[in-house]
């Protein structure tokens, strides 16, 4: 056993303070590295939420206007960079001072943002994602390192929790601004991004850097005896052979390759075969809603529909209102049990995706799925920041990527690809239209996103009916299935990672 895995399992099990005794002892620093991580969020799930929307919205509505297995190239390099850049950077932070990262992230992502909003081409996109996974990558270790380095082990749960929460108030803000912007053009969710996340330089002027001082005295008395630091890299190779680290990445990438699926393929497939028009009816009649407050809380269309960030958004809702709840309840568990049992949660709402087209059932798939992510990703976090060396905190914060890269990298290519093979409603219309009598060279010449339109005015039959027609013709909850099979594996794994962890503990205590 490590001196790591010593140190994981003993402290895995620290009793925590109660909800209000840890409230109040969270610091000052703490809720400004909060509103830093709340003003990201917002700027970055404007885009993110939306992303796969623009990508397939024809250019004639501004978008992109190509498929998603196209798409899915962009979102694999994205998750690539985004993920794997912390593991090697994110030692800088440990070595160079949190503020002055958090700052350089801050500027690479703005102009990450301007390069999408001044180039509306599928390379433009591609760069300008380069760039903000870039900006990403560096902004996340500084950021999670203060949080570690301004709580301890009685509170650490609690403040992981509610992190979170804070987290969620910018992921349900940022979809509902660009479900709103990107009616009147595609290119301002992007200039508006860029002016938010520049929000946060306010705040780093009121940032101060916990263990600073000891940084400094730490980088004066390397300089004095001529110490020269190992390159991180090298540093980060080493502590990944901490076995504990490489079991945890594997079998955790399961979980948030489900994770990139909701925001990935579930927009697609709600905008697609989900008629969101009912769940208005139902709430306020049959004429509706003129209300702006709800147009701009449920993220409505000009339709009396839902948007699909506006769905998918009741994720963030959710855990904006209740994940303090659900960190009280997380810190009464093992990290691996918690973690486990999120994971199954996030399995089964994939499984009922599938399985129907109904607007409210795409309600509860999306809650249960996330409840799963309450239990599971701030765990995983403190699970990560508590085993880390105390001059390491960052370096291994960036670690917490690397399952998330994994994840993310797989389900980008396969993820949208999927859907393109077995859910795009565009691919159908096509084959339908030919079905219908439309000649094939005729079909071929139709823009990409804009077959659906052409089959409605083709057939002349109402767009609710046909859509119904290509649904129940396809077996489209096939792509949610094999999605929620790897849910399934994973779960197997974080139940043996689970007794493994138990068991050394019990080890350690004879």
């Amino acid at each position: 056993m490590t001196e790591h895995n010593d140190k994981m399992v003993s402290t895995n099990d620290t009793k925590q303070l109660g909800l209000f005794a840890a409230l109040a002892s969270l610091s000052y620093v703490f809720w400004i590295c909060g509103g830093m991580e709340l003003v990201e969020r917002l700027a970055y799930y404007g885009v993110k939420a939306t992303a796969t929307l623009y990508a397939k919205d024809p250019v004639s509505k501004g978008g992109l206007g190509i498929n998603l297995n196209e798409f899915g190239t962009i979102l694999m390099v994205w998750a690539l960079l985004q993920s794997f850049i912390p593991v090697f950077t994110g030692g800088l932070s440990d070595r160079y001072g949190y503020k002055q990262t958090i700052f350089a992230s801050t500027v690479i992502k703005i102009i990450g943002y301007l390069i999408m909003g001044f180039f509306p081409t599928y390379w433009g996109f591609f760069a300008g994602a380069i760039v903000l996974a870039t900006g990403t990558g560096i902004f996340k270790p500084g950021i999670q390192g203060t949080l570690v380095k301004t709580t301890n082990r009685k509170n650490s749960s609690m403040a992981w929790g509610v992190f979170y929460q804070t987290v969620n108030i910018g992921g349900w803000m940022g979809p509902l601004v660009a479900a709103q912007l990107r009616l009147l053009a595609w290119e301002n969710v992007f200039f508006a991004c860029a002016g938010i996340i520049s929000i946060n330089f306010l705040f780093l002027l009121m940032y101060k850097e916990p263990g600073k001082q000891k940084r400094l005295d730490e980088a004066k008395r390397k300089k004095e005896s001529g110490e020269i630091n190992e390159p991180l890299w090298k540093e980060a190779l080493h502590e990944l052979k901490n076995p504990v680290l490489i079991y945890y990445m594997i079998i955790f990438s399961g979980f948030w390759f489900m994770f990139n699926a909701l925001f990935d393929v579930l927009p697609a497939h709600i905008d697609d075969w989900v008629d969101t028009s009912t769940i208005i009816q139902d709430l306020f009649g049959p004429a509706g809603t003129t209300s702006s407050a709800w147009h701009f809380l449920l993220g409505m269309n000009t339709d009396q529909s839902i948007s699909p960030e506006g769905l998918l958004n009741l994720n963030a809702g959710l855990i904006m209102i209740t994940c303090f709840l659900f960190a009280a309840l997380s810190a009464k568990m093992r990290a691996p049990t918690s973690m486990l049992v999120g994971t199954m949660l996030a399995t089964a709402a994939l499984f009922l995706i599938g399985s129907f087209n109904w607007a409210w059932f795409m309600v509860i798939s999306i809650l249960i799925f996330s409840v799963g992510e309450m239990l599971s990703s701030p765990k995983s976090s403190e699970f990560i920041g508590n085993i880390a060396p105390p001059d390491k905190t960052a370096m291994y914060l960036g670690f917490t990527q690397l399952p998330l890269g994994i994840g993310w990298t797989l389900e980008a290519k396969i993820g949208p690809s999927l859907y393109h093979a077995f859910a795009s409603k565009d691919v159908f219309s096509r084959d339908l239209l030919v079905d219908k009598g439309m000649a094939q060279n005729l079909v071929e010449q139709i823009p990409q996103g804009e077959a659906f339109d052409k089959l409605v005015e083709f057939t002349q039959l109402p767009a609710s009916q046909l859509t119904q027609t290509l649904y129940d013709s396809h077996n489209i909850g096939v792509v949610w299935y094999i999605m929620g099979g790897i849910g399934v594996i994973t779960c197997i794994g974080m139940f043996y990672y689970a007794r493994w962890i138990y068991s050394m503990h019990k080890q350690q205590l004879t």
